[in-house]
């Protein structure tokens, strides 16, 4: 619907102000028409449910078909191929497991790219190396579309009740189109500057998360040897200097905490495997970038050890159970 409207617009260059105005205009007359979905884990589900009870028409698909069920009970139509959403809907939100899986997403041989329409709107909320974000934006150009990073934080409990952060990147003036579905699907959307910025912003977030989580875990740890309720530490380390949002929010101790993984055999939330994943990301990016990352290096070198021991498919939280195994008990 938009098509007409695209022209040559370059990333690195500054939009015609005029052809601007006229985009957001189509944008805001087209907001109930179908929002594509691809990628329904553990995350996407629940963000493309919150789609449809925001009144979007939802049109998706996935690699597993198994994970469409519960989509297509909710009411999205179900399509075989990201091929076959770009033929019908204009604006499409991806969320996938890795860089890999984006590349054949947009550009294998049933990608978006091989039948993408003229203006459609590209929002990857994946957390991938911020140069395939890169990469992906100038395919999407030379097609005519426009691609933005908009990676999530906040887990998947945050996916289900909408209270996602959103770390955006990509053209400035296309910000509030993207904002528009976002902020169905979030309470946070957050521009961070041209495209990639906002996997910047997220494997910077990710990386403390995981120092975070391991610092919490060793010392919940130390004060149960040394005889404290755990409860009771955690209730004084959330008062004190030492609170953070894996001591408050999501303590890695069974017991301590309902509602997080850690008080369900730490099953469900951010697996081990995707935390490994994207520490990995923010090692190779402090590489080329000749960053000290010191404890962000150590953090990846845990999680990684972790899911060679039978922990990759429990939540990022079970630090607290593999330290506990390792010292024996």
């Amino acid at each position: 619907m938009a098509a007409f409207l695209r022209g040559s617009r370059s990333v690195l260059q500054k939009p015609n102000r005029h052809v601007d105005l006229m985009l957001v205009f189509c944008r805001t007359m087209a907001s109930k028409t179908p929002v594509g979905f691809i990628g329904l884990g553990n995350m996407g589900t629940p963000m493309a449910k919150n789609l449809l009870k925001n009144g979007y028409p939802v049109i998706a698909t996935d690699a597993f078909p198994e994970s469409c069920k519960e989509l297509q009970d909710s009411g999205a139509q179900i399509l075989d191929s990201p091929a076959e959403v770009a033929e019908k809907a204009d604006r499409i939100i991806t969320m996938l497991p890795s860089s890999p899986n984006v590349i054949e997403v947009y550009t294998g041989s049933n990608g978006i790219l091989k039948k993408i329409k003229k203006g459609t709107l590209l929002i990857d909320s994946s957390t991938i190396d911020p140069a395939v974000s890169k990469e992906m934006a100038v395919a999407a150009e030379k097609m005519g579309a426009v691609f933005m990073d908009a990676p999530v934080s906040g887990g998947v409990g945050a996916a289900s009740l909408a209270k996602l952060t959103f770390l955006v990147g990509g053209v400035e003036e296309e910000f509030n189109a993207a904002q528009e579905l976002l902020t169905c699907m979030g309470a946070n959307v957050v521009y961070c500057g041209q495209v990639g910025s906002g996997q910047a912003a997220k494997i910077c977030n990710i990386m403390l998360l995981a120092i975070g989580m391991i610092g919490t875990a060793e010392t919940m740890n130390l004060g149960i040897r040394l005889g404290l309720d755990p409860k009771l530490l955690a209730k004084i380390l959330n008062m004190s200097s030492g609170r953070c949002w894996s001591s408050d929010s999501y303590n890695p101790v069974p017991s301590v905490m309902e509602g997080v993984p850690s008080a369900n055999n730490y099953q469900g939330g951010f697996s081990t495997t995707l935390m490994a994943k994207d520490l990995g990301l923010a090692q190779n990016t402090a590489t080329n970038t000749r960053t000290p990352v010191l404890l962000g290096s150590l953090a990846h070198q845990v999680y990684r050890t972790m899911c060679a021991r039978g922990y990759a498919n429990k939540d990022f939280s079970s630090i607290f159970q593999f330290l506990r195994e390792e010292e024996g008990q």
